[in-house]
């Protein structure tokens, strides 16, 4: 087993979903195979604009033929394992200093390894970048003046865990992390907004009244990732979890036939009908998650 790196992005022409696959042609066989039971970093080439870096880890849990594709592989992610950074990190520092150590020749240059689409990685530069990609500690937004301590609403931040094992470097994430990490990713890609109402709404404290919904549940191994995520309002998100709205692959808002008070229901959408997309593509809420949800939750 090994940590490895792997060039993922969205317009690829590659049949590539990073919380479910990875195809990849046989060439690469061996690298990928050496992951498998153990973690990858997902990164986006510096030719992509505006580009995210690495962005995210998954679990490799097997590496079988294509079976839709002569010559091709696939590396299957364990269910529920992939996780976006919340703080998506760059092939270079704000210093010009490479993150990816491994990239670079004797001459501290960037060698041929660094366009590799699967390559390994050593624990230190996994270590590395792990741990400016989960760092979450500065707030999501400047406190709006000074509030009384309340307990009940303190949120304690707690690292993730590193477990030395042997001379080999391991980790879990625990659930507290990824859901405070899930929380970010989602409210910034939605700028703090319900998707549905549009309604922006900040407490006292400076804290966004908005959640972070899994479209696909943890518990149905939904990933940590924004296209499985979505920003909703407290009673847009009970709706939401409990079938009495869904969303069309186009993001058309749906209301349940089924509901008792449907005009009420109507009355919290924004008069577009359409739920609010964050900017970015990858970001938008994957077709294959939405369906999961119509097919699943959604009382028709």
């Amino acid at each position: 087993m090994g940590y490895g790196v792997l060039i993922h992005r969205s317009d690829s022409i590659y049949n590539d979903s990073p919380a479910e696959r990875y195809q990849f042609p046989s060439q690469y066989l061996g690298r990928v195979q050496a992951c498998v039971g153990d973690w990858i970093i997902y990164y986006e080439p510096r030719k992509v604009a505006d580009t995210r870096g690495y962005f995210a880890i998954a679990k490799v849990q097997q590496v079988i033929p294509d079976p839709a594709t002569a010559g091709m592989y696939l590396a299957l992610i364990e269910p529920g394992s992939c996780l976006d950074f919340a703080t998506p990190v760059p092939f270079t520092d704000a210093s010009g200093v490479v993150n990816e150590r491994g990239v670079l020749n004797e001459e501290g240059r960037i060698s041929g390894r660094a366009q590799s689409a699967v390559r390994p990685i050593s624990p230190s530069d996994f270590n590395r970048i792990i741990a400016l990609g989960l760092n979450d500690s500065e707030p999501m937004l400047p406190r709006v003046g000074e509030a009384p301590p309340m307990l009940d609403l303190q949120e304690e931040q707690r690292p993730f865990e590193f477990e030395q094992s042997r001379d080999r470097t391991s980790f879990t994430v625990s659930r507290i992390v990824r859901d405070r990490i899930f929380r970010r990713t989602v409210l910034r890609a939605y700028p703090e907004r319900c998707a549905v109402s549009g309604l922006k709404l900040i407490n006292g404290r400076g804290r966004a009244e908005v959640a972070a919904a899994h479209i696909r549940p943890v518990e149905a191994h939904g990933p940590d990732i924004v296209s499985n995520g979505i920003a909703l309002s407290g009673t847009v998100h009970w709706m939401f979890d409990r079938g009495l709205i869904s969303l069309a692959d186009d993001l058309q808002i749906l209301v349940s036939r089924q509901a008792n008070d449907p005009d009420s229901i109507r009355a919290l959408i924004n008069k577009s009908g359409y739920a609010f997309a964050p900017q970015r593509t990858s970001e938008r809420p994957h077709p294959h998650f939405l369906q999961w949800h119509r097919e699943h939750c959604f009382k028709q």
